[in-house]
C-alpha cells in the first residue's frame, strides 16, 4: 500500500487553515503532517517534518510566504521542499515572486476543492502547476512586455500539433481543457506537453507560456 502524501498547511487565518486541513485530511491518499500560521514556523516545521508538499499562504506574520518559500525551495535550499502557494491575492508581483522563489505551483483560495487537491497531487508528483485563471490574467496584462516588439517568426522545432497544444497552454488551459478542445485524451496531452518542454529545453508550463509569447507563437 502506497504511503499517503504528507502535507504541511501554512496560513495565518485559522478558519481558512482549518478548512484546508479538513479538505486534505478527508482524502485517503493525503494526510496533514502539520499546520502553522506564520512563515518562520513554516520553515522550522518543514525542516523538521519533511512533508511531501507545503501549502503556503503569501501574506503571513513574522516571515511572509515568499520569504519562507525562498528558504525552503530557493537556490540555496539544502533539501528543497515542494511548495504550492495558495492565496487570496491575485496580484502579478506575488505570482512571479513566488515562482521565482522556488514555488512549484500557484492557486487562488477561491479555487474549488478538487482543484486544490489536484494541485497538491500534481506538485507532489514533481510537476509544476499554475492556476489557469491566473495564467490568463498574467498573459492579458503582460503580453506586451513579454513579447519583444521586434519579435519575428522563426523556425520552430515543434510539429503543427505541438504548436497547437503550446498555444492552448499559453491561453491558460489545463490538460483536461486542452483534451476536451482537441478531442484527445489527457494522456495524449501530457505526452505532447512533455515533448514540447523537452524540445524547447523548458522546465515547466510556466516557462512554456513565456516562450510562446516571447516568440510570437501566441497572441
Amino acid at each position: 500500500m502506497t504511503a499517503p502524501t504528507r502535507v504541511l498547511v501554512c496560513d495565518d487565518q485559522m478558519l481558512v487553515r482549518t478548512g484546508l486541513v479538513t479538505i486534505i485530511d478527508a482524502q485517503p491518499d493525503l494526510e496533514v503532517a502539520g499546520e502553522c500560521g506564520d512563515g518562520r514556523t513554516a520553515v522550522d516545521l518543514a525542516e523538521k517534518l519533511r512533508p511531501d508538499v507545503v501549502v503556503m499562504d503569501i501574506r503571513m506574520p513574522v516571515l511572509d510566504g515568499i520569504g519562507a518559500t525562498r528558504l525552503l525551495a530557493g537556490a540555496g535550499a539544502r533539501n528543497p521542499v515542494k511548495i504550492l502557494v495558495v492565496t487570496t491575492f491575485n496580484l502579478d508581483e506575488y505570482v512571479y515572486e513566488a515562482l521565482r522563489a522556488g514555488a512549484c505551483g500557484f492557486l487562488l483560495k477561491d479555487a474549488p476543492p478538487d482543484r486544490l487537491l489536484h494541485g497538491i497531487r500534481t506538485v507532489a508528483a514533481g510537476a509544476a502547476l499554475l492556476d489557469p485563471d491566473v495564467t490568463r490574467q498574467l498573459v492579458g496584462r503582460y503580453a506586451a512586455r513579454i513579447r519583444p516588439a521586434e519579435a519575428t517568426a522563426h523556425e520552430s522545432p515543434l510539429t503543427p500539433r505541438e504548436l497547437e497544444v503550446l498555444r492552448h497552454i499559453a491561453d491558460g488551459l489545463s490538460n483536461s481543457e486542452i483534451a476536451a478542445t482537441l478531442l484527445i485524451s489527457q494522456e495524449t496531452v501530457k505526452t505532447f506537453v512533455s515533448r514540447i518542454l523537452a524540445k524547447l529545453g523548458l522546465r515547466d508550463r510556466v516557462q512554456a507560456v513565456i516562450y510562446a509569447y516571447r516568440n510570437g507563437l501566441a497572441t
